[in-house]
């Protein structure tokens, strides 16, 4: 079994473009959440998002982004900066011991796309070809592997807002039984209305519209909902002894990954599915719980998740829990990357010597009582963290990191 070592992170999210504005978002609280003037006008119950802004698609031309939709342009931007990072050449991946796996689980605003350019010109073929690709949930991954030239695996990774924890933990998977020796993964998540309205007529988002940098609260006894958001994430996972070989950074290591499923309802967690995750996760990384120095929380902001995992951290935790911080309080839930971009953030962290705070977390609810929460910027890097992502239908992803 190979050790799987982290050499390259990007990401693109309502907190900034590159490591550096993320992380400085990160160190200093700053939320990315806004009100979307759009929704208000459509009629939103809730305007409430976070917000991708200022990105230049030219990065591609529009030739090649006929075929891909805004947040698959996102996702490549992502990798190649990842890819400087690593100190990786186009040369160096152009093998078949190099792939790439994404959890993506919609590509909504391109098939509602086509049907509209249908609508309007009364035949199919006004419709386009770049829409066959674009309203598929492999967007990312066919897309990239045209563009970058892998020839390893390709696919991506369906299973709602753990999508982007299961796609590393199966990418690490690849590495450590010897079929890749590297891996692009990660997550992609759009940002738009039309993905969201549905969200929005079941009440799941919070209404806190006068203020919206307070509107997510994770674990907080006055939480009334998530925020949705989104972007983009990606990791490159190396074999470790050969990360070593060719002199790259090494930044971290995928100990663990466990996954479970809940076996119950379609959108309320249970009180024992995420901890036998993270059990899974721990079991495979060698640690004991006591031995984690950080905890990235998956709380959402809504009030039965959060008190889910509230549990379920008590279940593996015990009473004395590791500092915790619940980093959608300020990027808001961004749902099929989320699982992802909470490597990344961590990555961040430990790079730049700190750990992030919860914002907007006041008073526990009942069942976060107890819970270490981080109120203040720790000015002190996470060295053994354990990411928890968890999905609709009760599909849920664990991932423990070591950073030094």
């Amino acid at each position: 079994m190979h050790r799987v070592a982290i050499t390259g992170i990007g990401v693109i999210s309502c907190l900034g473009h590159d490591i550096e504005c993320v992380g400085d978002a990160l160190r200093s609280g700053r939320s990315g959440i806004v009100v979307d003037e759009q929704r208000q006008k459509i009629g939103f119950r809730s305007p409430l998002t976070g917000q991708i802004g200022n990105f230049d698609m030219s990065i591609l031309s529009r030739k090649q982004r006929k075929s891909m939709t805004d947040f698959a342009v996102w996702t490549y931007a992502t990798a190649r900066d990842a890819l400087t990072m690593a100190g990786l050449s186009d040369d160096d991946i152009a093998n078949e011991q190099t792939g790439l796996l994404y959890g993506c689980d919609s590509s909504c605003i391109a098939a509602i796309e086509q049907v509209d350019a249908l609508r309007e010109k009364g035949e199919t073929k006004a419709i386009g070809s770049g829409h066959i690709f674009r309203s598929m949930t492999s967007v990312v991954t066919m897309n990239l592997n045209t563009l970058l030239q892998t020839r390893g695996a390709c696919w991506s990774l369906s299973s709602a807002c753990s999508s982007g924890g299961h796609a590393i933990g199966q990418a690490a998977d690849l590495i450590r039984l010897g079929r890749q020796e590297r891996m692009l993964c990660g997550g992609a998540q759009e940002v738009n209305w039309e993905s969201m309205c549905s969200f929005d007529g079941l009440g799941a988002f919070s209404t806190r519209i006068d203020d919206p940098a307070a509107a997510s609260r994770p674990f907080d006894a006055e939480r009334d909902g998530l925020v949705p958001g989104g972007g983009a994430a990606t990791i490159i996972l190396e074999r470790y002894d050969f990360a070593e070989k060719r002199g790259a950074t090494i930044l971290g290591e995928v100990l663990g990954y466990g996954f479970s499923s809940d076996g119950g309802q379609l959108s309320v967690p249970s009180d024992d599915g995420m901890s036998r995750a993270m059990r899974m996760a721990l079991d495979e990384s060698g640690l004991a719980a006591s031995e984690i120095d950080y905890y990235c929380a998956h709380a959402t902001s809504t009030p039965a998740g959060d008190a889910a995992e509230a549990k379920n951290i008590h279940a593996v935790f015990g009473p004395r829990t590791p500092p915790i911080s619940a980093l959608k309080a300020m990027t808001g839930h961004e749902l099929w990357m989320a699982g992802a971009s909470q490597v990344v953030y961590s990555t961040i962290m430990a790079l730049k010597g700190f750990i992030a705070p919860s914002i907007n977390f006041e008073n526990p609810c009942e069942a976060s009582v107890g819970l270490n929460m981080i109120r203040e910027t720790i000015p002190q890097a996470p060295r053994k963290v354990l990411c928890n992502s968890a999905g609709f239908g009760g599909t849920n992803a664990a991932l423990v990191l070591n950073f030094g």
